[in-house]
């Protein structure tokens, strides 16, 4: 199981369909990202920002906010607000995990030091909170403002959960409706609320945001078993070095033997990793079919993002989410 690298145009396609408003947030995005006084921010910044990502959760906040006809100007904001905190997050993420590659290229705390790497966060940050206000929409505030909170409290879960053997499918999925399903559906449903949609369309917008993230991140922990360093932008393996139990590794503690279960205790638990172990813990997990497994859940929350869909106005926008969806599970063959 591996990366498809032929599942790219249902993203090209949102890309292209927004490329006039995407052009519009980066502007902001580097205009809001300067600093009179601390010229590393920009540095910083730039290297994370500018690195070629797909800005996958901006463009969910302009398809929303298009789809239920807002004529703008603030969805520019809201877009750029939320790459804001996803960068910060991906900034304190690498600190953390002490990782050394994102997005194919080194890490800022490689390249610089993990205190710039906070501290340009913490900026991120509040200039995501100085751009969220200017809607003048409470609604909007609340939303982001929690999802920045409960991005946080995923992440400090997953520190006492992901080395934890006793952790279950259901803790898991509470980890990542934190660190990533959070900003998915917050960027979904601020964009429905800018547009004054409907309680309807705002609670199918929030569920397909929800569903879609969760998939997301599944498929992720998938591709870090089974895809290749140059088409995920990180190293194989990666989950396992840094002890993470992520889905894949928990279907397949959950079917071990006692031999087995021992092996995930030495690796996980206790960090004592060998020579040949991650070659090991792929061999199990093919053994008791995890990743298979793993992308049958996938596919099931791909399923609940599709149908949260179909409460929505027909549009061009609505059918690109729809196959935006299929393409998040599509990225693993």
């Amino acid at each position: 199981m591996g990366m498809n690298e032929n599942v790219s145009k249902p993203l090209d396609r949102l890309a292209a369909e927004l490329a006039g408003d995407m052009e519009a947030v980066n502007a902001l995005i580097r205009e809001r990202m300067a600093s009179r006084h601390a010229p590393r921010i920009p540095e910083v910044t730039a290297h994370l920002v500018e690195a070629g990502g797909k800005r996958l959760r901006p463009m969910l906040v302009l398809a929303a906010a298009r789809l239920l006809g807002y004529p703008g100007p603030y969805h520019i904001h809201l877009a750029a607000t939320v790459e804001f905190i996803h960068t910060a997050t991906l900034l304190h993420d690498d600190v953390v995990d002490e990782s050394r590659q994102r997005r194919g290229r080194p890490t800022a705390n490689l390249l610089w030091d993990n205190k710039s790497s906070v501290l340009v966060g913490d900026y991120l940050f509040a200039r995501a909170f100085q751009l969220m206000v200017e809607p003048g929409k409470l609604r909007i505030l609340d939303i982001l403002a929690n999802a920045s909170a409960t991005i946080a409290e995923g992440e400090v879960l997953q520190l006492t959960a992901a080395q934890d053997l006793a952790t279950d499918e259901q803790i898991y999925l509470q980890v990542v409706r934190g660190k990533t399903a959070a900003l998915f559906s917050a960027a979904t449903e601020s964009g429905a609320v800018l547009a004054d949609a409907t309680p309807e369309q705002v609670q199918a917008l929030f569920d397909y945001g929800d569903a879609l993230g969760i998939a997301f991140q599944i498929v992720d922990d998938i591709l870090d078993y089974g895809g290749m360093t140059e088409t995920i932008g990180k190293n194989v393996g990666d989950d396992f070095r840094e002890r993470k139990l992520t889905l894949p590794v928990i279907k397949a503690v959950a079917a071990a033997s006692a031999e087995e279960r021992a092996f995930w205790q030495r690796t996980i638990e206790k960090g004592d990793q060998r020579e040949g172990d991650l070659e090991q813990a792929l061999a199990l997990l093919a053994r008791h079919g995890a990743l298979a497994a793993a992308r049958g859940d996938a596919l099931d929350w791909v399923a609940r993002a599709r149908t949260a869909l179909a409460v929505l106005p027909p549009h061009p926008i609505r059918d690109q989410l729809s196959d935006l969806a299929d393409f998040v599970v599509a990225r693993v063959a």
